[in-house]
């Protein structure tokens, strides 16, 4: 038992303590006014407490079943295989501009080209964030082998190499990550603009993963009516326990606007309430499309 799970006990021991200590005394009353007491109606009298009904029941039942299977078989759609790899570049404030007209000429080129099993999902620069950054995301169908074949093409194409050559000339640091994506959420499909995009990156605790996946399955449905979901995608490679959703809006208007109207729907309450403990750290940026990305 984890640190967690002893602090869960303890908490629910006390609250099942305090419940006892209240049914001897309502027991008693009733014994000796000769009055009925109707529990179930004072149990169940309200919202409020049915909520906190809610919140003692999951203390003690296990909301994923216990399997044997990894996570990403869990909550990845397996039948398709897919793979992603999202990289941030951080790029020298006074070759931004240089930076981006070099991956505009070179990388449509490249991963148009049917010869690499790749697709450019999306190519962006850090509005409000992490700032002279630049973000970019590739999807590999065929999962690892489709990966593999990609990189080994690559070392042999010269343009490719010109271009990482002149690029590494530009960059302070870089770091990716290899992703799958959620069964649950949209596969990113290139979408007109104009747009700003969001992604939202969740370092979750450790053995939390499929435990986010069920929140999710159902709270995704509280974030589509403005078609605004992009695509969600958690770590296999990288950081572990990291989660992005990727979010498109008009305006940050907009953003605010859609944002709150998730909380007018009953249950995404509920969601937030049950993910916010499983975060270790959260981060958000604001990006805007390059002129390449499919993403606009």
């Amino acid at each position: 038992m984890n640190t967690l799970q002893r602090d869960q006990w303890k908490m629910a021991t006390r609250v099942l303590q305090r419940f006892g200590n209240g049914l001897n005394q309502i027991k008693n009353t009733a014994q000796s006014t000769g009055q009925t007491v109707v529990l179930s109606r004072g149990l169940s009298a309200s919202n409020h407490r049915s909520r906190e009904d809610s919140w003692f029941k999951s203390l003690f039942v296990r909301k994923v079943d216990p399997r044997k299977d990894a996570h990403s078989h869990l909550l990845t759609k397996n039948e398709e295989s897919n793979l992603y790899k999202i990289q941030f570049h951080n790029v020298k404030p006074e070759c931004l501009d240089a930076y981006n007209q070099l991956c505009e000429e070179t990388l449509p080129s490249i991963h148009n080209d049917k010869y690499y099993p790749c697709e450019l999902v999306g190519t962006w620069n850090t509005w409000y964030g992490e700032q002279d950054q630049a973000v970019h995301m590739w999807r590999y169908r065929g999962g690892y082998p489709a990966l593999t074949e990609v990189m080994s093409k690559l070392r042999q194409n010269k343009e490719f190499m010109k271009y990482r050559e002149e690029r590494g000339k530009m960059l302070l640091s870089r770091r990716n990550q290899l992703l799958l994506e959620f069964s649950f959420w949209n596969e990113p499909i290139p979408r007109k603009g104009p747009n700003i995009y969001e992604l939202r990156s969740y370092q979750l605790r450790p053995g939390t993963m499929i435990e986010w996946g069920n929140y999710w399955a159902r709270a995704i449905g509280y974030r589509q009516h403005n078609s605004e979901a992009v695509g969600g995608f958690f770590s296999q490679i990288g950081n572990l326990y990291m989660v992005h959703h990727l979010w498109a809006y008009k305006d940050l208007e907009a953003r605010e606007a859609t944002r709150n109207a998730a909380w007018q729907h009953e249950g995404w309450d509920e969601v937030v309430y049950y993910t916010v403990p499983l975060i270790q750290h959260m981060d958000s940026r604001i990006m805007i499309p390059m002129k390449a990305s499919p993403l606009q």
